[in-house]
């Protein structure tokens, strides 16, 4: 591919282009993605047509190195009739090193079930696989609904700088959960049978992270970090022109933590070490990365990466998400970085704010590449 040639005859392509019209006229179909290529089309609009999409295909920055991504089994830590203190404080360590270094890690032995694991997707998968009548009456941008399906949260965000080649289904899971019959019936028994799993991993999961933290292990799920559970339900379609888009652009979550379920067709990049690095897809394995607020309270020991989701020709891809909030209605309870973590020599490296701030300035400003955090520095 040509990309100084196609960045070349982009401008001239996007001449007379009124994004904000063709944005709504296919915002109104409330078909999506998926709809796109239900119709047939063979290529992409221009509303998804992604810089970044175009400068991954470059090969100014190739990767010089191939690191292993780390995986962690937690065996041991869900029996704890076989669980010697050795084996605990050495998946604490490999725990606190991921989450300093990489932001993320894969996790196997969990304690979900595969079969459990294998059903959500099937699930997610019917819900955007059903006819676009049936999707339709929970298409909505209200961000107070507790069940939601669009694409993109953040479709006319001025500073999104194109739409990604993604629909999503968004459930409240925690604390004050969508009805059962509020959740659409092709995905209802397994959205509610999974969240209760990956809660109590949820709480595992901190306290191991607490433990990396030096901090006593009920420090963090004391604190509010898993008080709210959001379960997202992605569908990425195949892609006919995945060198011009993306299926989700860079970010970085702005949560607690998320725990990442994906089927085996892989995509999902993390930003490391100055490269992108593929996170190979493992039947059975879950992925877990820091999110935004977990990097502000712990004063940057945890690190929240980037991390982007490529387009592709086959397809579809499924994933979901669960994050790690306070809420759907986000809290106003004050955060700032732990003073058990504060010294002389570790100062605090960001103000205090309440989550509802947090999450009203990152919607606003949309998935455009940069830092949320970068705002709440202290300089």
């Amino acid at each position: 591919m040509d990309v100084s040639n196609k960045q070349q005859n982009l401008p001239t392509f996007q001449q007379n282009y009124d994004k904000q019209s063709e944005l709504k006229a296919f915002d109104d179909t409330k078909a999506g993605v998926k709809g796109l290529i239900d119709a047939g089309i063979t290529k992409v609009p221009q509303i998804f047509i992604h810089p970044e999409a175009l400068e991954k295909n470059s090969s100014i920055n190739p990767k010089k190195t191939h690191p292993v991504f780390p995986l962690m089994d937690l065996q041991h830590i869900n029996n704890n009739n076989k669980n010697p203190i050795n084996k605990y404080k050495e998946i604490v360590k490999q725990i606190q090193e991921a989450s300093e270094t990489w932001g993320f890690f894969q996790v196997i032995n969990h304690g979900i079930p595969v079969p459990v694991l294998d059903e959500m997707l099937h699930g997610a998968r019917r819900f955007h696989e059903q006819n676009v009548v049936v999707k339709k009456p929970y298409y909505s941008r209200d961000v107070a609904r507790k069940v939601m399906y669009n694409c993109n949260f953040d479709l006319f965000s001025e500073k999104a700088l194109a739409a990604n080649w993604r629909d999503s289904l968004y459930s409240v899971m925690a604390p004050n959960p969508a009805m059962p019959e509020e959740l659409p019936e092709t995905c209802r028994e397994i959205t509610i049978e999974y969240s209760d799993h990956v809660m109590k991993l949820g709480y595992t999961l901190l306290e191991l992270l607490s433990e990396g933290l030096g901090l006593k292990p009920n420090h963090l799920k004391e604190m509010g970090c898993a008080e709210g559970l959001g379960i997202l339900c992605n569908y990425y379609p195949s892609c006919p022109q995945p060198e011009l888009a993306i299926g989700t652009s860079r970010h970085a979550d702005n949560v607690f933590f998320t725990v990442l379920l994906q089927d085996d067709l892989g995509g999902l990049q993390v930003f490391h070490e100055n490269q992108w690095v593929d996170v190979p897809p493992i039947h059975g394995a879950l992925v877990i990365n820091i999110g935004n607020i977990l990097q502000l309270i712990s004063n940057d020991k945890y690190k929240s990466i980037k991390h982007r989701v490529l387009a592709n020709k086959i397809g579809p891809r499924i994933s979901v998400a669960s994050f790690f909030s306070t809420g759907p209605l986000a809290s106003s309870r004050i955060y700032g970085p732990i003073e058990e973590l504060l010294s002389k020599d570790n100062p605090p490296k960001y103000r205090t704010i309440t989550i509802k701030d947090f999450f009203e300035y990152s919607s606003k400003k949309g998935l455009d590449g940069n830092s949320d955090l970068s705002h709440y520095k202290i300089i």
